[in-house]
């Protein structure tokens, strides 16, 4: 059976040793006590909750699935009564305000622990990772009435929530959407519509689900204008908050799919639910945002999960599956046969597995630690200048890391030969399992359309500005460091020709829009290694220097420095062929008329 063990140790690391998370906690007002100390005890707790609970449940829902009957979903075996486990830890409420029942802790601390539990068991993770983003938008938007009302069983985990986008018609294009809502003379509206693909939907896990829906008022102007948002519970609170009458909606079905099993993605029907708007009028798809980038960085999560899953799995396999000898000569001569981690090629996957879950875990670290600044900095200024680098960074974050995690999980696969196709094994799971992270919360395309259009060109570029700027000093300050010049002269020249390849792509642009499109998604995996070759050279900068002061332990510190030239010899060389691939245009996608498709 797959096992899954929290990788505490390169936690500590990321954490403590290259993201300095006990200065930046003191930096933020009320998170003076989080202490490496206290994070550390809770951080323990959780990977047990993960390692013991949730993981051994992961193939048992890939098994059983959910099951429908007359519009009640049943979870697989097992993840009620951890969810149940999960609310009694006090485990939802860790990142919340205290105001409404959280315990106040940083977003950066939350986020370490939904990396254990996703990855443990990534179906599971959904129900509880759903009820994140419904947190966020009814603290951003709702009153204070639905905060109270609401908001705080949410925090507490006695009720989930959801997010109801899709349309049969409409995926990525919301202006389509015709679910409606009609005003009602006390105040609430009644919600009429399908809503498909919706995680959590429906499931007996909790007392309560709340989903936030978007509908169109009548009258409402065409397009993504005239889009609301509003809560619309499954149950309505009564005159106390509790659960009270069952509202008009209900799951009409569940989708068959290639993976994620144990999650019940559900086709909702509203006929004439009871709802309540949130945020002014025609601004719901605004105040949705709050959801959908809490979303995509849930999802950039997914891909370290399913990375981090693949990899230590095809590593306890290579250590112990003896096949051939190694080519200068048998490595285990006392054995029939070698261990199959000796051959380069097996070796090749398992580094390019640990130099994405490692790199992975710094780039969605550091986006947490910007999102504690947004939330929490008493500086105007830090604020601003982290909201615009994690605006910047969300889209990278999510597509990348899905990528990078699909391929994860697929050379996981590999390294198992045949046994990965053999479901005892899980690997063929994780690569299921995985290959939503790519589509959902905004497909890799529009990810690289809202980069490259919206957040670099539409800004000219100084959105890109505010992290080459980051790049660039930090570079400048390891000048005079010559034990890791390997590192930091190749990002330099990058963080260089990143802003002059963005230059020439605007510039085309100019004369033809659909350059934009063409070059999209090639710049965001650009983007992505560069980004990730920053946080390795950072990883390789402190390993340098715990190295050269003799603390710690001195091959876990190696092994970083040899990950990272890994990293930078082997992967990073694909920004070259992304390059050149920018630079050859539109013409060779759009020169082939529609009907030569068929010829």
């Amino acid at each position: 059976m797959p096992e899954y063990k929290a990788p505490l140790r390169d936690i500590q690391f990321v954490l403590d040793e290259m993201l300095q998370s006990e200065q930046h906690y003191q930096s933020l007002p009320g998170c003076e006590e989080a202490s490496p100390d206290m994070i550390s005890a809770i951080l323990e707790e959780g990977a047990k909750f993960a390692e013991r609970v949730l993981a051994p449940l992961n193939q048992v829902g890939d098994r059983e699935g959910c099951q429908l009957t007359d519009g009640e979903v049943k979870t697989p075996a097992g993840f009620k009564e951890a969810y149940q486990q999960f609310v009694e830890g006090g485990w939802s409420s860790l990142a919340h305000d205290p105001e409404w029942g959280g315990q106040g802790l940083p977003e950066s601390i939350g986020i370490v622990l939904n990396e254990m539990v996703g990855s443990a068991n990534w179906s599971w993770s959904m129900y509880p990772g759903l009820s994140h983003g419904a947190m966020n938008t009814i603290e951003a938007h709702g009153t204070e009435a639905q905060k109270q009302t609401y908001l705080t069983k949410l925090i507490s985990g006695e009720w989930t929530g959801t997010m109801c986008l899709t349309e049969s018609h409409c995926g990525t294009d919301l202006g389509m959407l015709k679910t409606k809502a009609e005003p009602q003379a006390d105040g609430s509206y009644k919600i009429s519509g399908t809503k498909i693909f919706i995680s959590a939907g429906e499931h007996d896990m909790a007392d309560n689900i709340v989903h936030i829906v978007l509908a169109r008022l009548p009258d409402a102007p065409q397009g993504t204008k005239g889009i609301s948002l509003f809560i619309v519970p499954k149950f309505l609170p009564d005159g106390a908050g509790n659960v009270g009458e069952r509202n008009n909606l209900s799951c009409g079905s569940l989708e068959h799919k290639m993976g994620i099993h144990g999650n019940a993605t559900c086709v909702m029907n509203f006929d004439g639910a009871t709802g309540y708007l949130i945020g002014p009028e025609n601004k719901g798809l605004n105040c949705m945002f709050t959801f959908m980038n809490t979303a995509r960085l849930g999802t950039a999560l997914q891909g370290l999960a399913h990375t981090e899953w693949g990899y230590q799995n095809s590593l306890a396999y290579a250590r112990d599956r003896l096949q051939m000898r190694a080519l200068n000569g048998p490595a285990c001569p006392d054995k029939p046969a070698d261990p199959i981690i000796v051959h380069p090629d097996v070796r090749r996957m398992l580094l390019t597995q640990k130099a994405f879950a490692e790199g992975g875990r710094a780039l969605i670290y550091y986006c947490a630690q910007l999102v504690d600044n947004v939330n929490l900095s008493s500086d105007s200024e830090v604020r601003q200048q982290a909201d615009t680098q994690l605006a910047f960074l969300t889209p990278i974050a999510k597509a990348f890391l899905t990528e990078t995690g699909f391929e994860s999980a697929n050379l996981g696969m590999q390294i198992f030969g045949g046994h990965g196709y053999i479901s005892e094994w899980g690997m063929e799971q994780n690569v299921r399992d995985s290959r939503i992270s790519m589509l959902y919360e905004g497909t890799t395309g529009i990810q690289a359309l809202d980069l490259l259009g919206r957040k670099v060109l539409m800004t000219q570029g100084e959105s890109l500005k505010s992290f080459t700027k980051v790049v660039h000093k930090f570079c400048q300050s390891q000048a005079d460091n010559r034990t890791v010049q390997e590192f930091i002269n190749p990002l330099a020249r990058l963080n260089k020709e990143w802003g002059d390849l963005t230059t020439r792509i605007g510039m085309k642009a100019m004369l033809n829009r659909d350059e934009v499109g063409a070059a999209s998604v090639d710049y965001l995996m650009y983007s992505g290694y560069v980004t990730m070759a920053y946080l390795w050279a950072r990883m390789a900068v402190t390993a340098q220097q715990k190295l050269d002061a003799g603390e710690g332990d001195r091959s876990f510190y190696q092994a970083k420095l040899k990950t990272a030239r890994f990293y930078f010899e082997r992967i990073l060389p694909r920004t070259k062929t992304l390059e050149a691939t920018i630079d050859s245009g539109a013409d060779n996608l759009l020169d082939m008329d529609d009907a030569e498709f068929s010829c």
